[in-house]
């Protein structure tokens, strides 16, 4: 499971860090705010799962999917869900944006990722926009994607440049994304911009529509 987060691991198995805890208040908001009250929502890249349980819990009227290819991280979302006892949060799937063998066929509402564009090579950003071409309802399908990236209007923040040269020393196929290259992918798949949202700490949260 890919994070640079500090995790720590609960007494039935579930992981948990404060990134987590601290930004999903944040992120919960506008999702409420653009999610449909009814529907399905498939998160890719959930890693622990923390997020899942938390949106799930607090949107009941939404059938939340969540997935990653790490069984580390598969394991603590099925220590989440147990802990939960939510009947809207759904087993997660062994989903690998970079392998279209591993998508579901959906239909979907809604496609959330938060963090793993910059923490996986570019080819998991492409796959991430061929699975929301695919699995999307048409139209109005959401696409929700959270994180740090590049803009070519806007100066990169000094603790974005710092955490830019970690990614890439960890590994040279890392980085933070232009945004601008995020929406040219999202477009190709029918995907229209809809809003570029300021969140805390020089994160951004960008949404997508399906024509």
């Amino acid at each position: 499971m890919h994070s640079l987060d500090s995790i720590a691991a609960l007494p039935d198995g579930a992981l948990t860090s404060p990134a987590a805890r601290r930004n999903a208040e944040a992120i919960l908001a506008v999702l409420r705010a653009h999610l449909p009250a009814q529907g399905s929502v498939l998160e890719a890249a959930s890693g622990s799962g923390e997020h899942a349980a938390t949106f799930a819990a607090a949107l009941p009227g939404l059938d939340w999917t969540p997935s990653d290819p790490s069984t580390e991280a598969r394991h603590s979302i099925a220590a989440w869900t147990r802990q939960s006892g939510l009947t809207n949060l759904r087993p997660a799937l062994a989903l690998d944006a970079a392998d279209a063998d591993t998508w579901p066929s959906g239909p979907f509402d809604a496609l959330y990722c938060a963090n793993m564009t910059h923490i996986s090579p570019w080819s998991a950003t492409e796959g991430l926009m061929d699975l929301a071409g695919r699995v999307l309802r048409r139209p109005g399908g959401l696409l929700a994607l959270y994180g740090p990236y590049r803009e070519a209007e806007t100066p990169l923040a000094a603790s974005n440049v710092a955490f830019d040269d970690s990614l890439k020393s960890r590994n040279p196929a890392w980085g933070l994304r232009d945004r601008h290259d995020i929406e040219t992918l999202a477009r190709a798949q029918g995907l229209v911009p809809t809003l570029r949202l300021a969140m805390p700490a020089n994160n951004l949260m960008l949404l997508f529509r399906t024509v």
